[in-house]
């Protein structure tokens, strides 16, 4: 234990350059209509009321990217900061934002765990939505160039594991982002005044498990590194084959999802399509517009594969987080069992 933390308190990351697409946050331009009440979804009359002002619900219709909607169908704070590139095209409402860093990695830890590397962590998030039947419809994709970027299994990270290469698990070190992350769409509609049903699915996307992933987090913008909790917390942040469907009102929504639960293979280029064999739910609620408060259960079928071959191993998952801006960090979470 001595020597783990040791290693973690010397570790050390030189960033060398850092770009944020279009700095302003979403709703901050002049050209914008006026955000909702932070405590307003889009689309719904707030706090269950039925007979919200018609500027309120113009206001609510017009904010078509709400801070609060992050990776997947997950919600953060609706205070944290949305930054990225705004613009309407044809009837599209259509939204551009990502992170690029250039850096060189040094971490010095005893038996040989320390590593000195340059590469470029990065990512690239599009959204477009627009009107359609009575509700909304849109598109999402999130790509990352790391597979060109980051030699090697991943970036040293010490303490972090989590999948495999070189048939071999991974350790003190984080492993490329695919250059797939999410390729999915989605559909919203009205179900009454104060309550909406969402169906999210795609090649490529998040289920209703954990928090939102890191990338999407605010804490990710000056260090896109990831947390050491993230592959008990948001593994799950990519899985190629996903359907989510849920009910949500102002400040709460429930949902559930079938996908693929296997890990991506070291081929960081393709899509790993499997069978939609795991299941999972997720209960999120926002007491107040500077928290995000989630729990939710997953069982993920051959989850994990053993690193001297053999069959996938099921696991299932529980998690619950509390975000709270400006990090919109995740401050607790756990992962439990484990079972063939």
């Amino acid at each position: 234990m001595f020597r783990y933390r040791r290693a973690a308190h010397v570790a050390c990351a030189l960033s060398l350059g850092w770009l944020v697409m279009a700095v302003p946050p979403v709703g901050a331009q002049q050209t914008e209509p006026a955000a909702p009440p932070a405590h307003v979804h889009p689309g719904t009359s707030g706090e269950g009321d039925a007979q919200a002002p018609a500027h309120q619900h113009e206001a609510m219709a017009a904010s078509v990217f709400a801070p609060r909607e992050a990776s997947g169908t997950a919600w953060q704070p609706d205070t944290t900061p949305m930054h990225g590139w705004h613009r309407q095209a044809r009837g599209w409402d259509i939204m551009v934002h990502g992170n690029a860093f250039v850096q060189v990695l040094h971490e010095d830890a005893p038996e040989h765990r320390g590593a000195t590397q340059g590469g470029s962590i990065n990512w690239l998030m599009a959204m477009a939505r627009r009107p359609l039947a009575g509700g909304r419809m849109g598109v999402r994709s999130m790509m990352s160039l790391e597979p060109l970027t980051i030699p090697g299994c991943g970036y040293p990270n010490l303490l972090q594991t989590g999948e495999s290469c070189d048939g071999d698990s991974i350790h003190d070190k984080q492993h490329p982002h695919d250059l797939f992350m999410e390729v999915a769409g989605e559909f919203d509609r009205p179900l009454t005044s104060s309550l909406r049903w969402q169906l999210y699915g795609g090649l490529a996307g998040e289920p209703a498990l954990g928090p939102a992933g890191f990338p999407h987090r605010a804490s990710a913008m000056p260090n896109p590194i990831s947390p050491i909790g993230h592959h008990w917390m948001d593994a799950t942040h990519i899985t190629f084959g996903v359907v989510t469907g849920g009910i949500y009102g102002a400040r709460w929504k429930a949902e559930t999802s079938l996908f693929n639960g296997r890990e991506p293979d070291e081929e960081r280029k393709d899509i790993d399509l499997d069978a939609l064999d795991s299941v999972a739910a997720r209960l999120s609620f926002l007491p107040t517009s500077a928290w995000a408060l989630q729990v939710s259960a997953g069982h993920l079928r051959d989850a994990e594969i053993p690193t001297a071959g053999g069959p996938g191993v099921d696991v299932t998952r529980v998690t619950s987080s509390a975000a709270y801006p400006p990090a919109a960090r995740v401050v607790e979470a756990r992962r439990v069992g484990t079972e063939r």
